[in-house]
């Protein structure tokens, strides 16, 4: 079956999306808590400010189609969790699918499944593994017409940054990215790298893949919004990010700022101007 019909749902008529990522409970790290406690209140939060897509686990998106109406966002459904999160890595790291991830998207109406392709140092079994996951869902994907956004994820090593710390480094992002695409992914959700000007590279490593940039961790509402022009302008088909918006004071009004980046061209000043109405 073809995932045209699912992604002409994700993306707008010019290609363009944002993915709201609020999945973050599904990983058990306390310290990714903290906006979605209540996951009721955060969801109805994020579906009023009108992005594209929510990205959310199993158990949490009935919160999301539980709202009437056919304007909601979205669902792009998290089909794996993975223990590799916390300051110090545990003895044995994993990456587990949930049971029949595909059947349980199409139940919910999703518009796409997330699964990571993880590479950390010194860990080949756990990139295995995750080469596996998707190699899985790709087949399951293709027989239910359910677009595969990939998450190539190159972490930096725990004794060296902590926990959860990205490697901005773009020869490193570049042939994750390429696997991805390879294995089949129909979308990718990647980092951006340490000199973003350079972020075309990835773009074009995609080969006509959407690549749809991941947030990261907090910071500035200055440093997120330039960030995210320059990507913008570098042909990313638009971004995922999750505790830049549902960690800040406004989760609305960031929504909405960040919307006019993606879908209208506005430039940094335009767009914290829209926030700090």
């Amino acid at each position: 079956m073809s995932v045209q019909p699912r992604l002409n749902r994700m993306f707008s008529e010019q290609g363009k999306c944002f993915d709201v990522a609020i999945d973050h409970g599904f990983f058990n790290e306390a310290q990714f808590l903290t906006g979605i406690e209540n996951m009721k209140e955060a969801v109805e939060t994020i579906v009023h400010a009108g992005p594209n897509c929510i990205q959310l686990s199993i158990g949490q998106a009935k919160h999301l189609q539980a709202i009437p109406g056919s304007h909601k966002p979205g669902l792009v459904l998290r089909t794996d969790v993975a223990n590799i999160y916390g300051h110090v890595l545990p003895a044995f790291l994993f990456s587990e699918l949930i049971d029949e991830a595909i059947e349980q998207a199409v139940r919910m109406d999703a518009v796409a499944v997330c699964v990571n392709l993880l590479q950390l140092p010194n860990q080949p079994q756990l990139h295995y593994q995750c080469v596996k996951n998707v190699s899985h869902l790709k087949t399951a994907c293709e027989k239910f017409g359910m677009p595969l956004m990939v998450e190539p994820l190159v972490m930096l090593a725990n004794e060296e940054k902590g926990g959860y710390m990205v490697d901005g480094d773009i020869n490193k992002i570049m042939p994750l990215v390429r696997q991805a695409v390879e294995l089949g992914a129909d979308v990718i959700k990647a980092d951006p790298c340490e000199h973003v000007e350079e972020y075309h590279r990835v773009i074009g490593i995609a080969s006509g893949v959407p690549v749809l940039v991941r947030g990261g961790g907090r910071a500035s509402d200055e440093e997120i919004m330039s960030r995210t022009v320059e990507l913008m302008k570098q042909g990313a088909s638009g971004i995922v990010y999750g505790r830049n918006v549902i960690q800040h004071p406004n989760p609305a009004g960031m929504t909405k700022a960040l919307m006019s980046i993606v879908h209208h061209g506005a430039s940094e000043d335009q767009a914290l101007a829209l926030l700090r109405k």
